[in-house]
């Protein structure tokens, strides 16, 4: 393809909220819609997108890293894996002690390649402030910023917002995971908003707390690409819809 894609960051200020998932879901989502998707997992020392999705892979960032570094990089394919002829992942490292020999100067190089050959580039982190997170959010269209009704997640996520405004970053959107803690509600939606210092824009409710989650993960499938999805979950299907959808205008307009 010659345009350039839309590249999104799923991030957040503590592990555990359901990056991975939610990251699966709207790539699922994307491809629904037709549209070509990347996920690179720059979780580099513990990514589970390719453990999820149950792909056997050769090539990881790592690889793409140090090809381009020795001289030996040739095409970005190369570094692919397809889970279906939609969706293609770019892993994080088999081996966790290669993350910390990822270079951050090639980020860019990686996100570049990724946004001209694919409509849609989702990237999962970790919640570490690290050099490479922080130029993979610079660096991004969009920033989706997943946080949960933990006190700790929400002291956090404060945190981590008033970061963001102090460097004048307004790229990012606010989505509260309810399904992680669906028995627990600590605060009102009010609350959360005033903890946080910022706006909710997304709420993913309780009722995505699905009983056979654990059966999409082993059998390696993304819920939102089942046939039953729309009305398995129709309220959060259509907030991640909206979620997809307002990206993608917003791509457009830029």
């Amino acid at each position: 393809m010659n345009n350039k894609g839309t590249s999104i960051c799923i991030t957040s200020a503590k592990g555990g909220v359901g990056k991975t998932i939610l990251t699966l879901n709207l790539a699922g989502l994307y491809a629904t819609l037709n549209k070509k998707v990347l996920i690179i997992d720059f979780d580099l020392s513990g990514g589970a997108i390719a453990a999820a999705l149950n792909l056997t892979y050769q090539k990881s960032v790592y690889n793409f890293v140090d090809d381009y570094n020795n001289n030996r990089y040739k095409e970005f394919k190369n570094y692919i894996t397809s889970y279906n002829n939609k969706i293609d992942v770019l892993p994080s490292p088999k081996d966790p002690r290669q993350a910390g020999k990822i270079n951050p100067k090639y980020i860019e190089i990686i996100l570049d390649k990724a946004v001209f050959n694919y409509d849609i580039v989702l990237i999962d982190t970790n919640s570490n402030l690290s050099e490479i997170n922080i130029l993979t959010m610079d660096l991004v269209d969009n920033l989706l910023l997943v946080v949960t009704n933990d006190p700790l997640d929400l002291k956090n996520t404060r945190s981590l917002i008033s970061i963001l405004k102090d460097v004048n970053f307004n790229n990012y959107k606010v989505l509260l995971n309810e399904s992680v803690n669906p028995f627990k509600k600590y605060f009102s939606l009010y609350d959360i908003k005033n903890i946080i210092k910022s706006n909710i824009d997304y709420v993913l409710s309780k009722d995505l707390y699905l009983k056979n989650i654990d059966s999409f993960i082993m059998n390696g499938e993304i819920m939102t690409l089942d046939d039953k999805a729309s009305t398995a979950f129709p309220k959060d299907y259509t907030t991640m819809m909206q979620i997809i959808t307002d990206i993608h205008e917003k791509g457009d307009k830029e």
